[in-house]
């Protein structure tokens, strides 16, 4: 688990924590290697790490300079109780005032895996089915590293 909420004080830190490792080792995704894995990595590991549970499916799009994640899957134990008990908007709204405390982390997560400036962030769920998005604009579209890692053909 991360080192707690002190951790979100330092952006850095957080976005480093969420760059570090493999986050998709139980989760289905695009292809390793391409940008938009790194990028579903990136949001499983915020899921994960930050929520104790991540999603069972990820998958990344990019159009010029707006980033749009899918994820599935994810909800906690007692997220889906709340929800059971017709709680949808309680969950929503700590979810949603979860990802704003997430936002300059996640962020700046985005900013170093394509180069560019995060313009805009926003985050959204629902339920049935159960999905997340992220949704990213950048400054611009992400810049070529070159090689396999940013092949983003598909």
């Amino acid at each position: 688990m991360a080192d707690g909420p002190q951790e979100l004080h330092d952006p850095e830190r957080a976005k480093d924590t969420l760059l570090r490792g493999d986050w998709l080792q139980e989760a289905r995704s695009e292809q390793a290697g391409s940008l938009r894995a790194a990028i579903s990595n990136a949001m499983v590991g915020l899921k994960k790490e930050y929520y104790g549970k991540g999603p069972v499916k990820a998958k990344t799009y990019i159009n010029d300079n707006v980033i749009f994640c899918v994820l599935q899957g994810g909800l906690t134990r007692n997220e889906e109780t709340l929800i059971a008990a017709g709680e949808e908007k309680l969950v929503r709204q700590f979810r949603l005032r979860f990802q704003e405390a997430m936002g300059a982390p996640t962020s700046k997560a985005v900013e170093e895996l394509t180069g560019r400036s995060v313009l805009a962030y926003n985050s959204q769920i629902v339920f049935h089915p159960d999905h997340s998005f992220e949704i990213f604009v950048l400054d611009g579209p992400p810049i070529e590293r070159g090689g396999p890692a940013h092949d983003d053909r598909n």
